[in-house]
């Protein structure tokens, strides 16, 4: 009895692969093989991570894309795959948001260490990494099974000071896949300049450039970014070269030290961050008839639980007078230069001053020269007169 029922078993499983083989035969052709460690592409996106497995090697194996199963989620339509066969060879592409309510029950950690190197100023630096895994689910009912178990493993690391590295591809054990990949919110982020308090008006500088003390506000945003995260600014400093590299620069603020001409409006609060200065100069520029610089912000996102954290004051060691080598890369830096007049009103002002000084003492000279000369021809006058009137005694 037991030996009819397993030879039915068997039978059973021999027409279930007959028939998921046959269904992608003509799709898959020559791609049929046994599955290997790179078998998964993982895109870590800036709002979604996207996951693409080769069909052909999951249908070798026994299963269609219906039985691959996404972190033991199988009741939820959005966290299924789909068969794209307009690629060659075929996938099954799986999709899901950045987002701890809705992303298909994958695991989100995050990670805190000092900062090194460029981040040597911050004593906390995160990562989130968002993992999980895809495996296949053995539709065998019997007490053995001809089918390996598949499992493809996927991990995105996001650095939220966004220096931007790509990792490695991992592997472990024969039918196990496993990508890591970096991703980035770096492109969501733009950094914009306005010329009024309500950030409506973009800041527009004239040719001559801006007059000295002029308000530039300032706004850090984030679009198309999950509400899991705040943008949080570090630092925002100007330099006069776009690469800050053996540039002088100037602090505006770093963590809550600030310049005394600056005011953060929000920081850490939303997903923008705004600030203000006055526009100024620098001194190794004062022989330029403007003076150049550019804007950049350090900035990273903190999650909205722990955004209060780094908003803290805490105490780190100053940066010397010179660039630090920032990378642009690691920055957010203003796409146009800010450009400030060279005002040389002081010294016009001191010029007309030493002018009319000048006009003053001349007209004193000339009046002195010919008071001497009238009193001069008096004397004479009057020598010629008294010679005179002797004369004519005689």
């Amino acid at each position: 009895m037991s030996i009819s029922r397993t030879k039915m078993d068997l039978f059973c499983i021999f027409i279930l692969a007959s028939m998921i083989a046959e269904s992608s035969q003509l799709t898959c052709q020559s791609d049929l093989r046994r599955p290997e460690y790179n078998d998964i592409f993982v895109t870590c996106g800036t709002s979604t991570i996207e996951l693409a497995i080769l069909m052909c090697p999951v249908v070798y194996t026994g299963y269609n894309e219906s039985l691959l199963i996404l972190n033991h989620v199988y009741d939820k339509p959005e966290c299924k795959g789909t068969l794209d066969e307009t690629v060659n060879p075929p996938v099954v592409r799986f999709s899901f948001p950045i987002n701890k309510t809705s992303a298909c029950d994958s695991t989100f950690l995050t990670t805190s260490a000092a900062g090194t190197g460029i981040f040597a100023d911050f004593s906390n630096i995160q990562t989130v990494n968002v993992s999980g895994v895809v495996r296949s689910h053995d539709p065998t009912t019997g007490v053995v099974t001809y089918n390996a178990e598949l499992k493809y493993y996927y991990s995105c690391a996001y650095p939220l000071e966004y220096l931007l590295n790509n990792t490695q591809i991992d592997v472990s054990a024969s039918s196990i896949a496993v990508r890591d990949n970096n991703g980035s919110f770096i492109s969501t982020l733009s950094l914009e300049l306005f010329s009024d308090e309500n950030y409506t008006q973009p800041l527009v500088i004239p040719p001559l450039g801006l007059e000295l003390r002029t308000n530039v506000y300032v706004q850090v945003k984030a679009d198309n970014l999950t509400d899991q995260y705040h943008v949080l600014m570090d630092r925002c400093y100007a330099s006069i070269s776009p690469h800050p590299t053996n540039s002088t620069f100037f602090n505006l603020f770093v963590s809550c030290s600030k310049d005394q001409m600056t005011t953060i409006y929000m920081n850490g609060d939303s997903h923008n961050a705004r600030f203000s200065f006055q526009a100024f100069r620098f001194v190794e520029q004062q022989n330029e008839t403007v003076s150049t610089y550019y804007l950049h912000c350090i900035t990273r996102l903190c999650e909205t639980s722990t955004c209060a954290d780094f908003k803290q004051c805490s105490s780190r060691r100053k940066r010397s007078i010179r660039s630090t080598g920032v990378l642009e890369a690691t920055t957010l830096t203003s796409e146009i230069p800010i450009i400030t007049s060279n005002d040389n009103s002081v010294e016009s002002k001191e010029e007309a001053v030493s002018g009319s000084y000048s006009e003053s003492d001349s007209r004193m000279g000339l009046g002195i020269a010919v008071g001497v000369l009238t009193l001069a021809v008096i004397v004479v006058v009057s020598v010629a007169f008294v010679l005179y009137k002797r004369i004519r005694r005689f």
